[in-house]
């Protein structure tokens, strides 16, 4: 008996078995054989209270069981508006580069389809308009103001 014990131990320690089949191991009977720990009162106290739970420590448990998932929510929601924000503001950009480029097209359109010798000859000739006469400009000086008031000499 005490050599099939300690063939077993052996068995168990090497993890290799010589043959071509692997003795079988009676569970029960190495059960009965193995030493029964045993655990002092303290230590029985110990694991009772740890794994003993108040109804406060419970109630309390859950209030922050709660209280985090209201604010998880809170916090997916926040960004879910978020991301929906962005994607107005991109629509939003997209549209005013389309309008600013439309407007500076058209800008261009305008002022390549004035031809300023043309209004110059139509006002000239047609509405009798002449270039400014050497005494007629007259320069003001300014003395800090941020206008200009009209003199009018009689």
């Amino acid at each position: 008996m005490a050599n099939e014990t300690m063939r077993r131990s052996n068995v168990r320690q090497n993890n290799y078995v010589y043959g071509s089949a692997a003795p079988k191991i009676d569970i029960r009977r190495e059960m009965e054989e193995t030493p029964i720990r045993r655990v002092s009162q303290t230590t029985k106290k110990n694991r009772e209270h740890v794994h003993s739970m108040s109804p406060a420590y419970v109630l309390v448990l859950m209030l922050c069981l709660c209280t985090a998932c209201v604010v998880i929510i809170w916090y997916v929601n926040l960004q879910s508006q978020v991301t929906s924000k962005v994607s107005v503001i991109n629509q939003l950009e997209t549209k005013l580069n389309n309008m600013k480029q439309a407007n500076d097209e058209e800008s261009l359109r305008i002022e390549n389809s004035i031809d300023l010798e043309e209004i110059k000859r139509i006002a000239i000739a047609e509405l009798g308009m002449n270039y400014a006469q050497e005494g007629q400009i007259v320069t003001y000086s300014s003395e800090g103001t941020d206008y200009m008031r009209k003199v009018v000499e009689d």
